[in-house]
C-alpha cells in the first residue's frame, strides 16, 4: 500500500505534502528532523491522508494534489 499524505507545521502552519509506503515511519521521520526539506518547520502533524495500491497511482495524485497550490481545491480536499 502507498500513502500521499499531507502535513500542516504547527510552527508556520503551512502544508507539505508527500507520498510514502510506510506512512507511520514517514510521519516519524519528518518529527524527527530526518527529513531536509521540513526539519526547520517542526512539528508536523497529519491533517489528511489517501491509500493506494501502486506507488505510481500515489505519485500523480501527489502530483495533482501540488498542482492545486493551495486553492480552493486544495482548501476543499482539507474539509
Amino acid at each position: 500500500m502507498y500513502y500521499v499524505y499531507i502535513l500542516k507545521s504547527e510552527m508556520d502552519n503551512r502544508y507539505y505534502i508527500g507520498s510514502t509506503e510506510n506512512l507511520e515511519m514517514r510521519l516519524k521521520a519528518h518529527n524527527r528532523g530526518s527529513v531536509k526539506s521540513t526539519k526547520n518547520r517542526r512539528p508536523l502533524k497529519l491533517v489528511w491522508s489517501e491509500k493506494y495500491f501502486t506507488r505510481a497511482e500515489a505519485m500523480k495524485r501527489e502530483k495533482k494534489i501540488k498542482s492545486y497550490k493551495g486553492g480552493e481545491a486544495f482548501k476543499l480536499l482539507l474539509e
